[in-house]
């Protein structure tokens, strides 16, 4: 590695100025993975700047007597090589003087002064512009609410208190685990249109109580809250408190409690409305239970996707930050990957990392790499469903997102190729390395062609699936078979009983013996009698055999050769049943295919290829190690909203979104292509049994990556955005 140049061209600027720390900063001691680190804050600003051992005594010598050329050459006596280099010293002074926590004893600068206002004001529009999605509004000083609040609930800020709020955490989440399926049924309503209202209402509130509790802790251990306001949160407005008194903190986990604090107010709020919900599941107010069911949907879902996500620059960030002792996490990840850019593409001499400890240097890299695809990642999805909700703001939005995000840091990577010093020796060198790497990657995107596989959910059905139903009313007495057995036209799936056919046979048997000894008698004496009697035993011998076809039918056959399916009969016995009531289904296993459901923005390709130039493969959910190869049988070329079997929709367990009103579980939000998929060798037996959930691979003739991302990210547009 080489060495850190010592002088800089620019130290006869700052060498004889006397700077000293101005009297209202403050000096909180920490430390970080053993090291000694030293945090100065402004009250009057809330600006913090953290400072290690060497820097930290450069700084303490500066008492408005010494120039900065002295303290310099103290230094450099006591430390050596780890002394501050010239322009280290410079990039110092001016980043505390920026800071306004650096006073120089000089006449005041009036221009100066207010340039640097202008310049921080400046970089706060700059800030708030870049952060569309996430700009802030402030509102008021908070402080002597939380200092009235925070007594109130000091007996429970404690590690007794935190024991209780998880044991009641974890008492809510087994007592709401018997009603999982109902639960997450609840999805679908508390997110229709006609909730929004409701909704929005209870999501303010949670996340006042959760800002409360950044601001009761950090109170607690002795911090300043000094701004209350509300955050614009993808559109969507949320309360916040400035807490950021607790980075003075000396103790790591007081800093940690502090950024918990939120997280633990809301998760609270969810328990108790999860108890709420349950005890209006029956009987209760639908007002309360939907509320109570909407401050566990927000106050649970938003904090572990937003407060909990450390990729993130909120609660799980600072969290993490902490426990890995890792000051400036994210600037100082973005600035690792820009040195390990800088050292291993462009081969730039005379730079540093930002951390010389080979384990940090390991973190930061992943981190810098997980929070870039993250934003990627965060900027297609909110972008791409706001766009849905509403197309023209959702269209500015990424217009300006792009433009901040990404436009303006490649701008600025232009600015460092034509200008930078660190390249000054070697810029021809960089460019060519920049326009050869930009063509690389462009070359793989856009010119390689790669394998293009679409992806689709199904479930194996038989074409040929016929019902097993009661004929008559009657007890089950005897089950002959379960799901799975194998039975042949005319075998017995189940024995009923009934008490009264039984009674009815003996009456009619009776009256037929009645009958036949009338006719007789009447014989010698009256034929017209004898006739009427003769006519009246053939009817009850007629009624006689209807009722003996009834009792044989107690007896329930399978109608054709197959494989029981669906219900299993043993679970009706002692039951009564009407007749046509459903006993089980019949499949014929020789004659299986995979009804398979696409969405339609990724159907469309089915109509625009031949069959033989995209291959299929499947695989049944309880043998994923198993590949079947497929063949599309049939295409329905027209919207379907019914899907061929529940166990497709999310309340059967599948992924396709079913309308919550809808009790079969069937019924589609948007129409969907249909594919009948048969095993490619002929044997269908192959596939799997009836009613298995199918994974579906669609593997299309290969294209760029560029070409398959354009083409879905179109499809998806035309999925979402409602024009």
């Amino acid at each position: 590695m080489s060495e850190r140049p010592t002088f800089s061209p620019f130290w006869h600027r700052v060498r004889a100025m006397t700077p000293r720390l101005r009297p209202h900063v403050q000096i909180t001691r920490q430390h970080y993975r053993g090291q000694r680190w030293h945090v100065l804050q402004d009250p009057a600003t809330n600006q913090f700047f953290r400072l290690g051992p060497v820097a930290y005594e450069f700084v303490q010598m500066l008492d408005g007597h010494r120039s900065v050329e002295d303290v310099w050459q103290i230094s450099l006596t006591r430390h050596g090589d780890d002394a501050p280099t010239q322009g280290e010293v410079i990039q110092l002074v001016s980043q505390l003087y920026n800071s306004n926590l650096l006073a120089v004893d000089a006449t005041p600068d009036i221009e100066q002064l207010l340039g640097r206002g202008r310049d921080r004001l400046r970089k706060t529009v700059q800030q708030q512009a870049i952060g569309l999605m996430y700009f802030k509004i402030k509102l008021l000083n908070p402080d002597r609410i939380l200092s009235w609040l925070e007594p109130i609930l000091r007996p429970v800020l404690n590690r007794w208190g935190l024991i209780a709020w998880a044991g009641l955490l974890i008492f809510a989440i087994v007592s709401i685990l018997p009603h999982w399926q109902e639960l997450m049924s609840g999805v679908e309503s508390t997110i229709a249109p006609s909730n929004w209202g409701w909704i929005f209402a209870v999501f303010v509130v949670t996340k006042l109580i959760h800002e409360t509790g950044h601001g009761i802790i950090c109170k607690r251990f002795g911090g300043q809250v000094p701004e209350f306001g509300f955050m614009m949160l993808v559109l969507m407005p949320a309360p916040f408190v400035d807490a950021s008194a607790s980075w003075a903190f000396a103790n790591k986990w007081r800093r940690v409690a502090v950024a918990a604090g939120g997280m633990i107010f809301e998760l609270f709020v969810a328990s108790v409305a999860a108890f709420v919900w349950i005890a209006t599941r029956s009987g209760g107010s639908p007002l309360i239970h939907q509320l109570a069911y909407n401050a566990m949907f927000t106050a649970s879902i938003s904090t572990v996707l937003f407060n909990a996500n450390p990729l993130m620059r909120f609660d799980g960030y600072y969290m993490l930050s902490d426990i890995l002792e890792i000051p400036n996490l994210m600037q100082r990840s973005t600035s690792m990957l820009k040195y390990l850019a800088e050292r291993i593409l462009f081969r730039v001499r005379d730079i540093f990392p930002p951390t010389s400890a080979r384990d940090e240097q390991v973190i930061l890299t992943v981190y810098g790499v997980a929070a870039l695809i993250y934003r990627v990642f965060l900027f297609f999805s909110i972008t791409l469903y706001v766009m849905g909700q509403m197309f023209g703001l959702g269209l500015i939005l990424a217009v300006w997102t792009a433009a901040m995000w990404f436009i303006l840091p490649l701008a600025g990577f232009v600015h460092y190729l034509a200008s930078s010093p660190k390249i000054a020796d070697s810029r021809p060198r960089v460019v060519f390395t920049t326009l050869l790497l930009a063509a690389v990657v462009l070359f793989a995107v856009g010119a390689v062609p790669l394998p293009d596989r679409r992806y689709g959910d199904g479930v194996v059905e038989s074409p040929g699936r016929t019902g097993v139903f009661a004929g008559v009313d009657g007890f089950i007495e005897k089950a002959h078979v379960r799901p799975g057995d194998h039975v042949r036209a005319g075998d017995p799936v189940v024995t009923m009983t009934s008490r009264e056919l039984l009674a009815q046979r003996e009456s009619l048997e009776a009256m037929v013996r009645e009958a036949e000894s009338q006719e007789s008698a009447y014989l010698t004496q009256n034929q017209a009698m004898a006739q009427i009697a003769r006519e009246k035993a053939a009817t009850l011998r007629r009624q006689l055999e209807f009722v003996d076809e009834q009792m044989r039918m107690l007896t329930v056959r399978a109608p054709r050769d197959g494989v029981i399916v669906g219900r299993d009969p043993h679970t009706g016995l002692g039951v009564f049943i009407k007749e046509g009531t459903p006993l089980c289904e019949l499949v014929d296993l020789a004659a299986v295919r995979v009804a398979a459901e696409l969405p339609q923005t990724e159907g469309s390709w089915l109509f625009e290829l031949p069959r033989e130039q995209f291959n299929v493969e499947l695989r049944t959910l309880s043998r994923i190690d198993r590949v079947v190869t497929g063949k599309v049988d049939r295409i329905i070329d027209a919207g379907q909203r019914e899907l061929p079997h529940a166990a497709l929709g999310v309340q059967g367990g599948g992924v396709i979104e079913t309308n919550p009103e809808d009790r079969s579980g069937r019924q589609t939000k948007r129409p969907r292509f249909r594919v009948d998929i048969a095993a490619a060798d002929g044997t269908a037996d192959s596939i799997g049994a009836p009613g298995e959930r199918v994974r579906i691979r669609f593997t299309l003739p290969d294209k760029p990556l560029l070409s398959q991302w354009v083409d879905r990210l179109q499809k998806i547009i035309q999925g979402r955005v409602n024009i």
